[in-house]
């Protein structure tokens, strides 16, 4: 599945989109472009007035007239509060709207991606989308900031010093208007055409580099181990270079922009001079007001000048846009029904040619599965790796998208939403996952009103408790990130205590006894036949001792089909399954009998 934008995604409906996520806080948003247009103009104004009021005060002192200088003054004392204060406003608004605007956009982004999880992400690198999820969602910062901000405060500001120049001084205001329109659209926008290439650049190449470090840490032993550290750091000083030359293009855009700005400041600096000298001498216009227009001009231009640069970051942030919205635009492969989930009597699971694979040009993982699995019946699953066994459980947990037919208590299970099918499955993957958190949260996951009585009953049930009595501090001891501070078979029994605290009726288990010795195992099953009575369980194992008494049937799986399903003691007389001409399918009739009578001599004492 490619993630690259779709072509037909441009700019401008990148930033429409964009602009209406941000509406929720288009209140702060408003508001801290006001106090920037408030403190731009409060500056300008400082230095025209002041340079007016000095001037004036100067040719009065020579001629020894009267003036009111309270008027100026307080002008003066105005706009530097205003300046000041405005500025002060500013920065503290437009950060919390920035804030407020990342945060929603993260939120958005993270319920986009939370229905399309595993089966439409699995194609991507844990670094790859972290950085959607962080770096492109923080990239977004700069279309208000950077872009809308210093764009509304330019266009005020031309405005005012436009119309004050057609005031004082009509025939400047032509050439200031085309000077303004070269500093702040011409080259604004040619700096954006060429960054675009450059900007897209650096945001893969941070991608890239987010990644390689990702697995250079994560694989720093097997690099140590086969020498490869140099190569690897060879690829990161690769990355880098060309991280390099395409911010030295951005800069050197950055640098071009800002000069052409800076020189149409001065040439307007120049008309303002040469026009207002001629009406000077007409007596069109007094001494203080060219003087006050010669400093208001080009202290215009400090509005103008950010915009090349910010336009020049608007390519790499509209880059990110982009990455962000095509995540986001993923179509979820198990959509929800539209309807509430069944209420069912019984917890029967029937599954009649059941097939999934892994992209829509992957081999099949499961081509045609068979499989009864009554209430409170209990199958093992054996097989090589790779023939499907744990493709199973994405299947029956909705997890991933399938073909085929499978119903619990006799209704589809595309009838179920996803949640409430998982409160009605619990699964004990190979890999269990540990949140960074206490053990006690890690248990409340399943259920986060469970009780002390409640823990300490699923903690026995999944032996647990000598480890638990052994922690500094017990139930409140951190796991760490993925379980890093537990060892697999502690990882996994706290997994299977986490299931049981859920308290299923139906009971996935993969693999449950991996990592653990013959002694805990053997103490585990003995657990878990006491822990499973009256559920459904389907085991996934591969090791076969003390699998009598806790089983029901074995199911040989091969190739993604269940190829043979046989009575317990039978397998274990056999320990060689064979495909049988016409083998019964798990959980029918024909097996549950041939079973019955062998599980019930077993528990004869």
């Amino acid at each position: 599945m490619s993630r690259q934008p779709a072509p037909a995604d441009g700019s401008i409906a990148s930033l429409r989109r964009l602009s209406g996520l941000m509406r929720q806080q288009r209140g702060w948003m408003a508001l801290g472009v006001a106090l920037a247009v408030l403190s731009s103009l409060s500056g300008i104004g400082l230095l025209a007035v002041a340079g007016y009021f000095i001037t004036r005060m100067a040719l009065v002192g020579a001629g020894g007239a009267a003036i009111d200088y309270y008027t100026p003054s307080a002008l003066i004392r105005l706009f530097a509060i205003l300046r000041t204060g405005g500025r002060y406003a500013e920065r503290l608004v437009t950060h919390e709207a920035t804030l407020r605007m990342l945060a929603r956009l993260r939120t958005w982004l993270f319920a986009r991606l939370v229905p399309l999880a595993p089966a439409a992400l699995g194609e991507l690198r844990s670094a790859e989308l972290f950085s959607r999820l962080r770096a492109d969602v923080d990239a977004l910062e700069h279309a208000y900031l950077g872009v809308l901000v210093p764009l509304l405060v330019a266009i005020v500001v031309v405005a005012v010093v436009v119309l004050a120049s057609l005031l004082y001084l009509p025939w400047l205001a032509l050439p200031l208007a085309l000077l303004f329109l070269v500093g702040g659209g011409l080259l604004p926008g040619w700096a954006l055409r060429q960054a675009r290439a450059p900007g897209a650049a650096v945001v893969a190449c941070n991608e890239t580099l987010r990644a390689l470090a990702v697995d250079g840490l994560r694989g720093r032993a097997e690099l140590a181990l086969y020498g490869a550290e140099d190569a690897h750091a060879a690829r990161v000083a690769a990355v880098l270079a060309r991280q390099r030359r395409a911010r030295r293009r951005l800069d050197r855009l950055q640098a071009l922009g800002g000069a052409g700005v800076m020189l149409a400041a001065q040439l307007a600096a120049v008309c303002t001079l040469l026009l207002g000298l001629a009406a000077l001498r007409s007596g069109r216009l007094a001494g203080p007001e060219l003087v006050m227009l010669a400093l208001l001009v080009p202290a215009a231009f400090e509005a103008v000048a950010p915009l090349p640069e910010a336009w020049t970051q608007l390519a790499a942030t509209l880059v990110s846009a982009r990455r962000v919205f095509a995540l986001a635009d993923t179509p979820v492969p198990v959509p929800e029904p539209g309807r509430p989930s069944p209420s069912i009597g019984r917890h029967d699971l029937s599954l009649r040619g059941l097939r999934l694979r892994y992209g829509a040009r992957g081999p099949w993982a499961l081509d045609g599965v068979d499989l009864e699995l009554p209430q409170g019946r209990r199958i093992a699953l054996v097989g090589a790796s790779g023939a499907g066994k744990s493709s199973l459980i994405g299947a029956l947990t909705r997890l991933y998208p399938s073909e085929g037919s499978a119903r619990l208590g006799g209704t589809p299970l595309e009838a179920w939403h996803g949640d409430d099918l998982r409160a009605q499955i619990a699964v004990v993957e190979q890999r269990p996952y540990l949140f960074d958190a206490s053990l006690r949260d890690n248990l409340r996951l399943a259920r986060p009103d469970a009780s002390a009585a409640q823990l300490g009953e699923a903690i026995g049930q999944a032996q647990l408790s000598d480890y638990v009595a052994g922690l500094p501090q017990g139930l409140h001891s951190w796991v760490g990130e993925d379980g890093i501070r537990v060892s697999g078979g502690e990882a996994r029994r706290i997994a299977i205590a986490r299931a049981l605290l859920a308290d299923p009726p139906i009971l996935l288990l993969d693999e449950p006894t991996e990592g653990l010795d013959a002694g805990t195992a053997a103490q585990l099953y003995a657990a878990l036949d006491a822990a499973m009575r009256g559920r459904s369980v389907l085991l996934i194992t591969h090791r076969l001792g003390g699998l009598a008494g806790l089983v029901d049937e074995v199911a040989t799986m091969q190739h993604g089909r269940i190829v043979e399903c046989v009575p317990v003691a039978t397998y274990l007389a056999r320990r060689q399954p064979q495909e049988p001409p016409d083998a019964p399918s798990c959980g029918s009739r024909d097996a549950r009998s041939a079973a019955a009578p062998e599980r019930q001599q077993q528990e004869r004492p």
